[in-house]
């Protein structure tokens, strides 16, 4: 009886252990295609999940945005905006390609155990990792930190004029993103399972500088606003800096090249000019006569022959290496056929000229602002002028300039400065070409200035507009005045000068016409009284 219960037991016993060995063995197969203990894809652990869940949990975290942080600032990129794909079958299929080659019944009894083997002495299972594979589009993750980096991004500022006051401000700092600094640890954070944050590396950007190369750009701009043609130089007379817009063009010599008839005649004068000389010289200078001009040219050529007074002056100016000023022709005259009627100079060779020079006399917006640039220099002993011709001093230089101050018409260059600043200037137009040229004596340092529009060489027409040329050229003289004078920049409109001084003209021509008037009056009255009653005998 007793055996027979103990083989009872034994076989209940083993009976047990078998089914429990079989249904565990049921739930191990059963679970043999989910993913062992220990095992990582793409950085994630994934032990004990399905193929399905797997790629559901590695999808889950490489579709998180990526945090992309600039400062204090955040920014989220998806990382489906940068094309970027995870192989899923690629690594879950290699994850299972090596499970496949592990030992059945040392899985079943880890398993089984619930433990580790190496303990019993059995060699242990090697934990399966499979790296990342994915891949992103390099351009579209380039184009999209572009973007964000155009809406994060405070480039600095450059110098800007005021619209309204006329006046320069200054530049400011600020910082643009370093693209390609930037890439590779925002590719980095694409291809984390967690941590996907990224900065931005930005490059500060000092102020830009308040340089003369900014001036030009504000005369440019100011040109752009007219139809036809501009021609501009400016030079520094302290540091020698210079701007040059269409400088080197033909351009007509007008009653500006007058500038040089002073120097030539002063050549010609042993110290300071006589009374009648004197005369001429305000007249050309001030009043802007071609009558006085041409007769200056007598001085200059020591005879009453103003056509080689005009020669003589174009000689000097091309010593001097000006070479395409000259005046074949004196104001209001024509040439006689037995002599030329114009030069051939480089600057009228060029085969597309800008403009239509007169034929007569010439020069350019360089070398007007040349010469004047060698009378101021003059003026301080030094220069050019004095260095090629021994017969001019600078007391002489200086008596030119200040004659030029003098000149309160034409009120081009004047009209951008304020009232009490010095401009030692000629002005002249014809129908198709407006300008003035000068030296202005500022507070802030002296400097050239020559401007010019003109009606380009395709224009047909014969006539430029005053109402439409006299607003730039002043405009640009104040521009030019504000950068040399940031400080104390002149803030007065100069169309209001303008209409201000024209006022005051026309009420002082109204007060002398009263004035006259009344004198007339009282002498009439005169004459009708012959003698007083009383005063007869």
């Amino acid at each position: 009886m007793l055996k027979a219960l103990q083989r009872l037991l034994t076989y209940v016993l083993l009976t047990t252990v078998l089914l429990f060995l079989l249904y565990q063995g049921f739930l191990y197969w059963r679970g043999r295609d989910n993913m062992p203990p220990g095992t990582t894809i793409a950085g994630i652990d994934v032990s004990g999940l399905t193929a399905e869940e797997t790629a559901v949990a590695i999808q889950t975290a490489y579709s998180q945005p990526i945090a992309i942080y600039h400062n204090d600032e955040r920014i989220e990129l998806s990382p489906l905006d940068t094309g970027f794909s995870l192989n899923l079958n690629g690594m879950i299929g290699e994850a299972q390609a090596e499970m496949a080659e592990q030992d059945i019944w040392i899985g079943f009894a880890r398993f089984l155990l619930g433990r580790p083997l190496e303990p019993l002495g059995i060699e242990p299972l090697e934990p399966i990792h499979v790296n990342l594979q994915a891949a992103h589009d390099e351009f579209a993750l380039r184009d999209q930190v572009t973007t964000i980096s155009s809406f994060i991004d405070q480039p600095a500022l450059p110098p800007h004029i005021n619209e309204t006051t006329g006046t320069f401000e200054d530049g400011q700092a600020g910082y643009i993103t370093d693209i390609e600094a930037s890439l590779p640890d925002i590719t980095a954070a694409l291809y984390k399972p967690d941590n996907r944050d990224a900065k931005l590396i930005t490059l500060d950007q000092p102020a830009p500088q308040f340089d003369i190369d900014f001036l030009a750009d504000s005369i440019q701009k100011q040109l752009d606003s007219f139809s036809g043609v501009g021609s501009v130089f400016i030079r520094d007379l302290e540091t020698g800096e210079e701007i040059a817009i269409n400088a080197d063009d033909a351009i007509s010599g007008l009653s500006i090249l007058k500038i040089m008839i002073f120097v030539e005649a002063y050549r010609t004068f042993d110290g300071s000019p006589n009374e009648y000389v004197q005369g001429l010289l305000y007249d050309t200078a001030v009043r802007s006569s071609n009558f006085g001009a041409n007769l200056l040219l007598h001085e200059i050529a020591g005879e009453n022959n103003t056509y080689r007074g005009a020669d003589l002056l174009t000689e000097s100016m091309h010593r001097l290496g000006l070479v395409n000023t000259f005046m074949a022709v004196p104001y209001d005259a024509v040439a006689p056929a037995t002599r030329r009627s114009t030069y051939v100079t480089p600057a009228n060779s060029k085969p597309d000229l800008l403009m239509t020079p007169d034929t007569a006399m010439q020069t350019t917006a360089e070398e007007m602002g040349t010469f004047l640039s060698m009378l101021y220099y003059c003026s301080k002993g030094g220069g050019t002028l004095l260095a090629v011709y021994n017969d001019i001093t600078p007391a002489q230089c200086q008596e030119i300039i200040d004659l030029m101050v003098l000149n309160d018409e034409g009120n081009l260059i004047r009209f951008g400065v304020p009232e009490d600043v010095p401009v030692s200037h000629k002005h002249g137009w014809d129908l198709v070409t407006h300008g003035d040229a000068g030296i202005v004596l500022s507070p802030g340092g002296d400097y050239v200035i020559v401007e010019y529009l003109s009606l380009p060489a395709e224009d047909t027409g014969d006539w430029l507009s005053h109402d439409i040329t006299f607003p730039i050229l002043r405009e640009i003289s104040r521009t030019v005045y504000n950068y040399f004078n940031p400080e104390n920049p002149n803030l007065e409109n100069p169309q209001a000068r303008a209409e201000r001084e024209a006022a005051a003209r026309e009420a002082a021509a109204a007060t002398a016409e009263a004035e006259a008037a009344e004198v007339e009056e009282n002498t009439e009255d005169g004459e009708e009284t012959a003698v007083p009653p009383e005063n007869i005998p």
